[in-house]
């Protein structure tokens, strides 16, 4: 396990962390006419914070790109789901509330999950990429549940909406993050010219387009506690399931190591349920159902 590897996916791991707390910040003012619509990304464009929270996650993803240049998909997943950490972290020092049972809990469950996969599954590369036929079933499955997801959210709206959106956003970061080393592969073999004659590149770009829309609609209407985690959770395993299902990544399979794999990926999910509802996550305003439009700072 490459520690440079180690070290780039957990750097972007913590801009991304920081990204998603300052743009959450920032989105729960904006109008709720904007909802799903690209004009919340230029109303919000307006707003200082929510620039830096950007900022913030384009770094995250450059160090994340370099990341999965170095490794293979499923070791850099999970690292990257650690971004809840130092959201928490963040969160923490703007509402100053304490970590308590709950957020040791949750901080020892993840990062636990975390390295208990990564030990027992030893993600490597070599394997056998997939045929066309699997490889475009794995990513019509993983879009189609994402924007079945969207449709459900669309008619839920303020109950359930946001965390929908957020999952279905983490589905879609999953498989840009599948696309992004295919990208780096084709730069590595071919330069710009392979790369820029393949479509991958070109969905890893509308598939970040159409997560951060996602994103930002589910920060809008309800709290970073409602979305966050969901986002935080289907990620790594929208990554995951399209290292193995067609990248050629392999894990550890005999049973102990399936055990510890299926451990591990339960607990990440379980730490992040319970840093997402940790009372140091921003819970923003009372729901409205009319909001004023986001005005420009110093107007």
């Amino acid at each position: 396990m490459p520690l440079s590897v180690v070290l780039l996916a957990v750097g972007a791991a913590c801009c991304l962390g920081f990204g998603f707390v300052l743009q959450q910040d920032a989105a729960r003012t904006a109008p709720l006419g904007d909802y799903l619509s690209l004009r919340l990304l230029r109303d919000l464009a307006r707003v200082p914070r929510w620039r830096a929270g950007i900022v913030s996650m384009v770094c995250g993803m450059v160090l994340g790109a370099l990341a999965l240049a170095r490794g293979q998909v499923s070791l850099v997943e999970p690292l990257l789901a650690t971004n809840l950490l130092f959201a928490m972290a963040l969160s923490r020092r703007l509402t100053g509330q304490r970590l308590g049972r709950r957020g040791w809990a949750g901080l020892w469950l993840l990062a636990g999950g975390v390295t208990a996969f990564i030990v027992a599954g030893q993600p490597r590369g070599g394997g056998q990429l997939a045929g066309p036929l699997r490889h475009w079933l794995l990513l019509g499955t993983v879009l189609g549940a994402a924007a079945l997801l969207v449709v459900v959210a669309k008619r839920s709206r303020l109950s359930t909406g946001p965390a929908l959106l957020a999952l279905a956003a983490g589905l879609l970061y999953g498989v840009q993050d599948a696309l992004t080393r295919v990208s780096g592969q084709r730069f590595s073999a071919g330069g710009w010219s392979a790369l820029l004659t393949g479509w991958q590149p070109y969905a890893v770009v509308a598939l970040g387009v159409v997560g951060l829309v996602l994103v930002q609609s589910a920060f809008e209407t309800a709290p970073l506690r409602m979305s966050l985690p969901a986002l935080t959770a289907a990620q790594p395993l929208a990554g995951i399931a399209c290292g193995v299902g067609f990248l050629g990544d392999r894990l550890r399979a005999d049973t102990g190591a399936l055990a510890w794999e299926a451990a591990g990926l339960a607990a990440v999910v379980a730490g992040i349920a319970l840093l997402g509802r940790h009372p140091a996550m921003p819970t923003g305003p009372a729901a409205r159902v009319r909001r004023e439009p986001v005005v420009p700072s110093g107007r």
